[in-house]
């Protein structure tokens, strides 16, 4: 397994969207971003109820997690959340974030997770508040902002909720304020714009998909945001 300290340090890091990628050719889709220096993946688990699709199942991500040691970034996006969590604690994953929405015990599911040495965090819905984590922010490894409604990434239309900036920068503050070192992760529509815009101090992790990164040309697209994020950070 990676040096996971190492994996999650730093700011401005790309976690591409799994289920992003070339469906049919998965492992050889993360060979090439292996290749391509990519050292995260962003797994989205769903169960056809919060979110309305189901691309990705769980063998799928076990069968991968036996292929590469590249750090998996996973986000449960489920109605019923004790299952999928404890089959990704036994698969091996690095991150898992889950939805506050739909988790009665946010601090015990915090606790759960990290009792077993992995990275645990909360997500929140574009109009869920802030407010959510005030209890619990210290014991986030990770807060995950969703700009777009989940489970309509499909919809042409959906676009990054106008005060998607505005909570992305309240957060900061927030985490600023209680001297935490909370990663902030964004996800929804992310753009080459987004990430000049909030690479260089407010966003930890970007969830890189369709908007900037072309499945057919990966090797290629994270050369470019490389380069971006060289320019972002001033290197």
């Amino acid at each position: 397994m990676p040096d996971i300290g190492s994996v999650w340090d730093g700011k401005c890091i790309f976690s591409p969207s799994l289920i992003c990628l070339d469906m049919c050719n998965l492992e050889s889709q993360v060979r090439l971003l292996e290749e391509a220096g990519v050292r995260m993946l962003h797994v989205d688990i769903l169960d056809g109820h919060f979110s309305p699709s189901m691309p990705l199942g769980l063998d799928t991500v076990r069968q991968l997690r036996a292929k590469t040691d590249i750090a998996f970034d996973c986000h449960v996006m489920v109605t019923e959340q004790d299952y999928f969590v404890d089959e990704l604690l036994d698969i091996g994953v690095e991150q898992i974030v889950f939805h506050a929405e739909t988790q009665p015990h946010i601090d015990g599911m915090l606790n759960r997770i990290h009792e077993r040495g992995v990275r645990a965090g909360v997500a929140l819905k574009p109009a869920t508040p802030l407010s959510e984590l005030d209890y619990v922010l210290e014991k986030c490894d990770t807060v995950l902002l969703m700009l777009i409604n989940p489970g309509y990434a499909f919809v042409k239309g959906e676009k990054q909720t106008s005060y998607a900036e505005r909570k992305v920068k309240d957060l900061r503050r927030m985490i600023a304020e209680r001297g935490l070192r909370t990663a902030i992760e964004v996800d929804g529509r992310i753009s080459e714009q987004n990430i000049r815009d909030w690479g260089a101090e407010d966003v930890d992790i970007f969830v890189t998909g369709s908007t900037c990164v072309k499945k057919d040309d990966l090797r290629g697209s994270f050369a470019r945001l490389d380069g971006l994020r060289e320019s972002v950070l001033g290197k």
